[in-house]
């Protein structure tokens, strides 16, 4: 049986490149950012959670618990992912943006595949890695509080620093919608 995962869809940012909008509500081929993810996502894993410090009314309406940052001002993706770890159930958490609307269907499986020995697994593809599509433990809450309690807010600098595997995925199924155009 395959080990269970708890899901978080990142979608706590200023949305500085979509000229401050809230990115995962942005209307994407007929529907928001966030939803498509969430089709791609919610098969995959047994609890899913939304990391959001605005609109979370907006987010609360589809069904999952909303999580805010509890460190103020916009800290960056790892004080949602550290949010996530401190709530999720299992002790896997499968981290992704919402503004990724053709992640693989087989995203957690595949990272699964190659965590043996990792506390962190992350996406590549072809030509970059992805820091923020993660698959970590959770039993590194600790330390990722500690690594944003002293200022640093690099996510492939805590994954550098911890140590990780990667897998590889097409460049589409990698994509991200993060400008208005």
């Amino acid at each position: 049986m395959p080990e269970l995962a708890s899901g978080l869809i990142l979608a706590g940012g200023q949305g500085r490149r979509m000229g401050g909008r809230d990115k995962g509500l942005v209307e994407y081929q007929g529907r928001a950012l966030v939803d498509h993810v969430i089709a791609r996502i919610r098969p995959q894993v047994n609890e899913l959670l939304i990391s959001a410090n605005r609109n979370t009314e907006v987010y609360a309406r589809r069904g999952y618990p909303v999580l805010a940052d509890s460190l103020p001002g916009f800290q960056g993706p790892l004080a949602g992912v550290l949010e996530g770890l401190r709530v999720a159930r299992n002790d896997w958490l499968l981290c992704v943006p919402c503004d990724m609307p053709n992640l693989p269907q087989d995203l957690l499986a595949r990272m699964m595949q190659v965590a043996t020995g990792f506390s962190i697994v992350i996406a590549i593809d072809d030509e970059r890695s992805h820091p923020a599509v993660m698959l970590i433990r959770r039993s590194l809450a600790t330390e990722l509080e500690a690594f944003i309690q002293s200022g640093q807010r690099a996510m492939h600098k805590f994954q550098t620093q911890i140590g990780f595997a990667s897998t590889r995925f097409e460049q589409a199924q990698m994509q991200n919608v993060n400008r208005l155009d």
